[in-house]
């Protein structure tokens, strides 16, 4: 994880590739199991997300990790799948997945990453997002 060195407003956000089918569904996902509506979104193709990815080190024309801003901290690659995660009500369990190295933790996410596209697809644009979802969405 990495200190966010900009005051940043906002807390609580992930970054995503937004014509990746896979990470589309990921959001998805976290929306189902985010009953108190912690998390917000940003696609990585918005301005916003663009902004966000520049801070964080991140090619926002060759994404290879998701973010997620919590509690003034960046998390990157698993370490951000497993904070999102393990927030979410009933996912507490996934804090135990800290323990496993993280070298190892993130190979593994590298892999998905670098086929997420091969895996699931890819939209032709950025994905859109219904009524509910559009107001969690940062642009």
């Amino acid at each position: 994880m990495t200190k966010v060195t900009t005051s940043w407003p906002d807390d609580d956000v992930i970054l995503y590739d937004g014509v990746c089918v896979f990470c589309s569904r990921w959001v998805q996902f976290v929306i189902a199991r985010d009953t108190a509506n912690r998390f917000r979104f940003t696609p990585i193709q918005s301005a916003y997300g663009i902004r966000l990815a520049q801070t964080f080190g991140i090619d926002p024309d060759e994404p290879d990790t998701n973010a997620v801003v919590h509690r003034g901290m960046v998390h990157l690659k698993s370490d951000a799948a497993l904070t999102v995660l393990s927030n979410l009500p009933g996912w507490s369990w996934t804090r135990a997945l800290f323990g496993v190295p993280k070298p190892l933790r993130d190979a593994v996410y590298s892999v998905v990453a670098r086929n997420r596209y091969r895996i699931c697809g890819k939209y032709d644009s950025c994905f859109v997002p219904d009524a509910e979802l559009r107001r969690r969405v940062l642009e």
